[in-house]
């Protein structure tokens, strides 16, 4: 497998670029929703999406912030 890159977009989501395998808690594999103009899968932070653990953009509705920053 090779490598992936996590992003922490400002106020939304967590961008996974790359290969990566996401499993829930009993180790079945959860499969990313079809996006054939995408490089890319959104994970769900502000854990109101419809279809989590993938965002679906309610965090520009429900007004989450959050700004993450290395330090």
């Amino acid at each position: 497998m090779g490598q992936c890159e996590i992003v922490v977009g400002k106020n939304g989501a967590l961008k996974i670029f790359g290969e990566f395998t996401l499993k829930d808690t009993e180790g079945n594999i959860l499969t990313p929703p079809k996006r054939p103009d995408k490089n890319w899968v959104s994970l769900c932070r502000c854990g109101d999406s419809n279809n989590k653990p993938f965002c679906d953009g309610t965090h520009k509705i429900k007004g989450f912030e959050s700004e993450v920053a290395a330090k």
